[in-house]
């Protein structure tokens, strides 16, 4: 499902915020009007991917909130998983230092309204409810503006990192589309000159940077 042009979907479920504090009703609705926002699903708690990912949000935390973006993450792990993994230090493999949101999808339902859940429900022949697939989320990262549209996302399989320098460069193009009216050519960096929307604007700018 492609989310992008419509509303992110909301909830509300158990977080821990700020590495050591255990909220019952976090949502995502709190940020809208107010801030932009780069929800992240990854796999599991205690994995190995999974820390590489989150310690590099925590690294471009400080550059990212320059940017007026919260960071959230999510996984299907409880919140007290979240929080033991939280008090783990990096050498025993634990994220301790992570200090943005991470909420606890427990219900798989955050997962599966993004669509980044491995798995699906359905039913036996006697009508039991059953799942089939890996009941985790893949690692979908969502871009969300202030009107608490999805502007952005990018979904990867579970052995698949993403890289955090480029959702800052997707978050930089946005903000710069909506200050400057222009928009963002591949490749685009901050610092790079952007394009006007006519056909005059892509040739000008076609001409000016082919080898």
């Amino acid at each position: 499902m492609v989310l992008v042009g419509k509303k992110a979907p909301l909830f509300k479920a158990a977080a821990v915020i700020n590495g050591n504090e255990i909220v019952n009703d976090f949502s995502l609705e709190q940020y809208i009007g107010k801030k932009y926002v780069l929800f992240f699903f990854y796999p599991a708690d205690f994995t190995f991917v999974c820390p590489s990912e989150l310690i590099a949000f925590q690294d471009s935390l400080s550059e990212i909130e320059k940017l007026d973006t919260v960071v959230v993450g999510c996984s299907v792990d409880s919140h007290f998983s979240h929080l033991k993994w939280l008090q783990t230090p990096l050498n025993q493999g634990g994220i301790e230092g992570v200090t943005y949101p991470l909420v606890a999808d427990q219900s798989h339902m955050i997962a599966e309204n993004y669509d980044v859940l491995a798995g699906e429900r359905s039913f036996s022949e006697t009508g039991e409810e059953i799942f089939e697939g890996t009941p985790m989320a893949y690692r979908g990262l969502f871009l969300i503006d202030k009107a608490g549209v999805v502007r952005h996302q990018v979904v990867n399989d579970m052995p698949l990192g993403r890289s955090v320098e480029e959702a800052i460069r997707v978050l930089e193009a946005l903000q710069f589309t909506e200050k400057y009216g222009e928009v963002c050519p591949a490749n685009w960096k901050k610092g790079k000159k952007g394009m006007k929307p006519t056909q005059e604007g892509v040739a000008e700018y076609l001409s000016e940077n082919s080898k």
